[in-house]
């Protein structure tokens, strides 16, 4: 199972609250393996280029190469709100003709490109929000954020504010999926799919410890953070989530959203 040169499991991982439910006890479940953090276009890259096996990827990422598996049915989702994905605007969705975007939000950018392109008949140009700037200073008509960066932000100010979760399940009925474990083609994976779910199930347990261990991070609350995980995101790739990823997939390939818009920053598994 392990391709390294010194026998261990590569796996990459990002160092975000809404990944840490999936990430805390992977050092139980896999003490040999190598985790290795770096952000979400980079563990991408790193899979292409056969320095890492396994990653937490966006979505859109196995859209680009199918040729990856998805290890197990751990992965970060939401079924309504999500908090953490959202979109501020100064005019009406029809209206908006430019949005300024988190740079590396690759899956985020396509969601909030469907979503207005389907429902409002708006197809904005895309420009970089750098993490330097803060939203209320962009000129664009919108700006999404994702992340921590989403949760701090007020909406005080904007003429609405969307979270694109609750959007697409209003939309849809259906449950968004924004990142999953994927693997190199010739990773042998059966014995995974039961270990990540291990570590996930794990993980999930101590969520009022993990809430508190990063809590300070964001400035929220222990038990903001722990409502956030335990009620805004779902971290099962079920029957319906897999919907939900399917018709996703059909939308990304009619506005043929497969590859990225703008180019690579450290922001975000969105």
């Amino acid at each position: 199972m392990n391709l390294t040169v010194d026998g261990r499991l590569r796996i990459g991982i990002v160092p975000y609250l809404n990944t840490r439910p999936l990430t805390e006890c992977l050092p139980e479940v896999l003490p040999e393996a190598q985790l290795v953090v770096d952000v979400p276009s980079r563990l991408a890259k790193g899979l292409a280029y056969g320095t890492l096996d396994v990653g937490i990827v966006p979505v859109v990422e196995w859209f680009r190469h199918p040729e990856w598996q998805i290890v197990s049915d751990a992965c970060i989702a939401c079924r309504g709100p999500v908090r953490s994905v959202r979109l501020f605007a100064r005019k009406a969705p029809e209206q908006i003709r430019m949005l300024a975007v988190d740079e590396a939000s690759r899956t985020s950018v396509a969601l909030s490109r469907i979503l207005l392109a389907e429902r409002f008949g708006s197809y904005p140009t895309l420009v970089p929000l750098p993490l330097e700037n803060s939203p209320e200073n962009s000129s664009a008509d919108g700006v999404l954020l994702i992340g921590d960066r989403a949760m701090s932000a007020s909406e005080q100010g904007w003429h609405f504010v969307w979270d694109l979760g609750a959007e697409w399940n209003r939309w849809t009925g259906l449950p968004f999926v924004f990142a999953v474990w994927l693997a190199r083609p010739e990773l042998p994976v059966g014995p995974l799919h039961e270990l990540f779910a291990r570590a996930r199930d794990t993980g999930f347990a101590r969520v009022a410890e993990i809430a508190a261990d990063h809590a300070p991070r964001i400035g929220w609350s222990p038990a903001e953070c722990q409502a956030y995980l335990q009620e805004n995101l779902w971290f099962h790739l079920d029957e319906e989530a897999r919907r939900g990823l399917e018709l996703f997939r059909k939308f990304v390939d009619k506005y043929h959203l497969r590859h990225p818009s703008l180019p690579d920053c450290p922001q975000g598994l969105g």
